[in-house]
């Protein structure tokens, strides 16, 4: 059985950065909980992030590629730079992506770590631009795909071909 990496916050886990979840309540994902496919994972609690803790996004909304590669930071609204933290978290959901066999995640949309089709554009306005979180790019670099939660038929159907 396949396994799918899962951001914890969707799952209902009190993880995000304003202390709060949110939690989906997809038909997808609850046949996907009962059939023990999902593993959650929080990649910025993983990598040092307290609960609560200041909005971070991209600067200039770069998009996760860019951070990898170090030509942007991840930027607090108290302006500290959280970028080593997260990287270090998207290591560790590769890393648990890796253990566990897992080729398919859904993640949050629009998150700095998770977003898979868009993120805020860095100025702390509630603007999103096109672009992926820094976990979302390092998963992908490595053959791990991964949808949003808005696109969990889209990932229904590509967890289909894994399991023909």
């Amino acid at each position: 059985m396949e396994r799918i990496l899962v951001s914890a916050c969707l799952m209902g886990r009190r993880v995000r950065y304003d202390g709060g979840a949110k939690t989906s309540s997809d038909a997808w994902l609850a046949a996907w909980r009962e059939e023990g496919r999902l593993v959650p994972f929080c990649p910025e609690v993983e990598g040092g992030l307290p609960i609560p803790r200041p909005a971070a996004e991209i600067e200039g909304g770069a998009g996760g590629a860019a951070v990898l590669s170090g030509a942007a930071r991840v930027l607090a609204t108290n302006g500290s730079d959280v970028t080593a933290a997260f990287l270090a978290g998207a290591r560790s959901a590769l890393a648990v992506a890796r253990s566990s066999g897992i080729r398919l995640a859904v993640l949050k949309e629009g998150s700095p770590s998770c977003g898979a089709l868009s993120i805020y554009d860095g100025t702390f306005r509630g603007q999103r631009t096109p672009g992926q979180g820094v976990t979302t790019a390092l998963l992908e670099l490595n053959g791990i795909r991964v949808f949003g939660e808005d696109h969990l038929a889209e990932a229904a159907g590509y967890l289909r071909t894994l399991e023909t």
